[in-house]
């Protein structure tokens, strides 16, 4: 079992987001990755293979914005609202040497929604 750094899983992740982000199935699915919540774990299953597990937070469709009046008939306020948003569980396996990614799965509401498998 080969040891991995913090610094080698946190470039997997980023990897990981950034295919995520780019990937058109992905955003249609769960919506656009807004940030990375928390790192649930990483290491080497088997030799020559990164494993990364993180919470992410994904939001979809609409503004998400909230109509909150503002004072003295100024109008509206465009604060950002927490609709639309959906916390996921990713779970991914990368080349070691070279950083593809071998698979990598996103189960919806942490686990109990359906699973969206990331085409590699």
């Amino acid at each position: 079992m080969a040891q991995v750094s913090q610094k080698e899983a946190q470039g997997g992740i980023d990897k990981v987001v950034k295919a995520l982000r780019s990937n058109k199935d992905a955003t249609s699915e769960l919506g656009k990755l807004v940030k990375v919540t928390n790192v649930l774990g990483f290491g080497s299953p088997r030799a020559g293979v990164l494993a990364v597990r993180f919470n992410a937070s994904f939001q979809k469709g609409g503004m998400g914005r909230s109509a909150v009046p503002l004072p003295f008939g100024l109008g509206q306020s465009n604060q950002s609202e927490g609709r639309g948003t959906m916390v996921g569980q990713v779970k991914a396996s990368l080349d070691a040497k070279t950083g593809k990614i071998l698979d990598c799965s996103v189960f919806r509401d942490l686990g109990y929604g359906r699973a969206f498998n990331l085409k590699v």
